[in-house]
Order: C-alpha cells, then structure tokens, then sequence
C-alpha cells in the first residue's frame, strides 16, 4: 500500500510531497521519497507527478491513501526546528490541528477558499 502526503507553510500551497510504500506494520523494508519545490506547488508540478507515478509503478503500489488537504508544515520536526515547539517559518500551523485541516479538501492552487 502506499501514502502520498502533501505539506505546506499553509493550507493553500503545497511546497513538499511524501510517498511512502507500507509493506506492513512488521517490516522493516517500507520506503519513503520526498519531492519539495521552493517555486510552484507540488501538486501542479508535471514531473513531481510523473515521478511519484514512477515510485509507485517501481514498488508495484495498487492501492494509495491519502487526505483530502495538507498535512500540516513542509518543515521537519527535530530536524528543521526543535521538538515540541512550532515551526519559526510556517507561523499558519503554529495552533491548528494539522489533521482537522488535513480532513478538509484544501482549496485549488490560485483559489481562494470562501
């Protein structure tokens, strides 16, 4: 099974994607890749798309989940910022849910949401 998640500094412009192939909770052999664009949203990229596609077709992926809007800031946890504090570049996450604003189909890249 595989998981595509799209993240960014709001719920509006996607920045970063992540697909991952979930081979089940007891392997150790699951895989991740992740594509950002600091330029145009991810989701509108035409070789983003053709190289997830890739990624999938390459792991034999039939089957993808995923959430209706962005998952929450681009940005990395202990990596990027420190853990349990919100991150310094994304101030829109800072006191949302990011799965509540996940659940929701997140507006077309150029719309606004009324």
């Amino acid at each position: 099974m595989g998981t595509l998640l799209f993240y960014g500094p709001d719920d509006r412009h996607a920045s970063k994607v992540v697909a991952a192939v979930i081979h089940g909770p007891d392997h150790e052999d699951n895989v991740l890749e992740r594509w950002v664009s600091e330029t145009m949203d991810v989701r509108m990229d035409p070789r983003i798309g053709r190289e997830v596609t890739r990624f999938f077709d390459k792991h034999k992926v039939r089957r993808v989940a995923s959430t209706p809007g962005l998952a929450g800031c681009p940005h990395e946890e202990g990596i990027d910022y420190p853990d349990g504090e919100a991150c310094p570049r994304c101030p829109f996450w800072a006191d949302r849910d990011r799965w509540k604003v996940a659940a929701k189909p997140a507006p077309r890249p150029g719309h606004i949401r009324d």
